[in-house]
């Protein structure tokens, strides 16, 4: 592998930053982002270009929350490279739950469950302590562009407790038989699912999304429970469990799977709309060209 250096690399900075106290990490990590925010015109400019689209905000608005949104994405990455040193113990230290009842209650159905999820908050952090915190985690993940970045990323989750499936394989086979045996499993479902996806709108735009969470919903009977992290202004981060989304069963199954879908993208809007700041805005969420029909 040419570029296996990198990962050594990776291994050699995280070993660093294991070193540091969480604070100093922080103040780090927000130079870092705004580094990151101002060497990387493109991911900032098609940030601000949708966000303004979104939100309709005025060019200032868009610039001091994608501002932030960068700082915290500095943030992001040092917390991921300090997953190490994390025991249960301390993870606790940084990380709060609210509504652990809706996801424990969840499991007790004894049927697993489909975690509505997103590419919000330090989302590398939200599996590991959901893990640390007793759960069965499960995720199917997608490679990164780098065979290294995904071998260091799998390493610190499956280190963390979270078992791994990759996206697009065969494994989503035993991703469901992981469901069967009662395990939360994490769907992210706000990135563009090219022509395969279920055109639902989002932030006032028909978006390509994966269909994948509603459809082991439907065909296992898994209830979908919202879970998003938030960072807590003075430091750290706060779990948001909310009850699982509505679940009405026909005989229509497109409908249902449509139904699912679209619920669940209003859901992780209303949340982007309440903390814009912590969402990934400079991602193609609406590469994939809506034709006009439902697909």
């Amino acid at each position: 592998m040419t570029n296996y250096w990198q990962y050594h690399l990776l291994k050699l900075l995280s070993s660093l930053v294991c070193l540091l106290p969480y604070s100093l990490l922080l103040k780090l990590g927000g130079l870092l982002g705004r580094l990151y925010y101002n060497i990387a015109p493109r991911q900032r400019n098609r940030a601000l270009d949708q966000i303004k689209e979104s939100l309709n905000i005025s060019q200032a608005e868009a610039e001091e929350i994608i501002r932030s949104l960068f700082i915290k994405l500095g943030q992001t990455f040092l917390e991921v490279m300090y997953l190490p040193v994390l025991t249960p113990e301390r993870m606790s230290r940084y990380v709060e739950m609210e509504g652990r009842q809706y996801l424990e209650e969840a499991l007790a159905k004894g049927k697993g469950v489909a975690v509505l999820a997103a590419h919000i908050g330090n989302w590398e952090w939200l599996g590991a302590a959901l893990a640390m915190s007793g759960f069965p985690v499960a995720s199917i993940v997608k490679k990164q562009p780098n065979d290294q970045h995904t071998k260091i990323l799998n390493e610190y989750r499956q280190n963390a407790g979270i078992e791994i499936f990759t996206r697009g394989t065969t494994e989503l086979v035993a991703a469901a038989k992981a469901l069967k045996k009662g395990k939360v499993l994490g769907f992210f479902t706000d990135q563009d699912a090219g022509a395969g996806g279920v055109f639902v709108e989002f932030l006032g735009k028909m978006a390509s999304t994966p269909r994948g969470m509603a459809v082991f919903a439907r065909r296992l009977g898994v209830p979908v429970v919202p879970v998003f992290m938030i960072r807590r202004p003075s430091g750290g981060h706060r779990i948001i469990v909310s009850p699982p989304l509505e679940s009405v069963r026909t005989d229509d199954e497109a409908a249902d799977i449509y139904r699912i879908t679209s619920q669940a993208t209003q859901f992780i809007e209303d949340v982007i709309k309440t903390h814009p700041d912590e969402w990934l805005w400079f991602q193609k969420r609406w590469n994939t060209e809506w034709a006009g029909e439902q697909a």
